[in-house]
């Protein structure tokens, strides 16, 4: 193993630099994609966006927006390689701690029904289930529902 991949991940901010990146960790984790322009525009709008780094290579990420006391996550997702490993939960807990930081009183997201680890995930931390949007993501033949989770802070 090379010396350099023996650092510890860290989160920290992204950077427009990280874009490519972040994008193609997108594209390898989801069958429909925020695009370059999303993450572009999340940072241009000052949302808080974050990434996992190893010897700078990317490979987690996840964006929230804070306001009127409540703090929603955007999108949080770990590449294939690294899952199951604690890195989602770790940054996660990171969105949550900015989230507090802001004195954001709630935290919501939205999980596709069919993406049943994520929110066993998030159950475990203490998000509940509240209601559910018909349709709202894109699927393969049609649309999908969400999940709506709320995490009192």
């Amino acid at each position: 193993m090379n010396a350099q991949w023996q650092e510890t991940p860290q989160i920290r901010r992204m950077l427009p630099a990280d874009l490519d990146a972040v994008v193609a960790v997108e594209r390898e984790v989801f069958l429909f994609p925020w695009t370059r322009g999303n993450f572009s525009d999340s940072l241009d709008s000052g949302y808080h966006c974050r990434v996992l780094e190893q010897a700078g290579h990317i490979f987690g990420y996840g964006v929230m927006t804070i306001g009127a006391d409540e703090a929603h996550l955007l999108t949080l997702s770990i590449a294939a390689g690294w899952q199951r490993q604690g890195w989602g939960e770790k940054l996660l807990q990171q969105f949550i701690q900015i989230a507090r930081e802001y004195h954001a009183k709630t935290m919501f997201l939205d999980v596709r029904a069919s993406n049943q680890a994520a929110a066993r995930l998030y159950e475990r931390i203490g998000f509940r289930h509240i209601a559910r949007r018909k349709d709202y993501y894109p699927a393969m033949g049609g649309r999908e529902d969400s999940l709506i989770m709320e995490l009192t802070l």
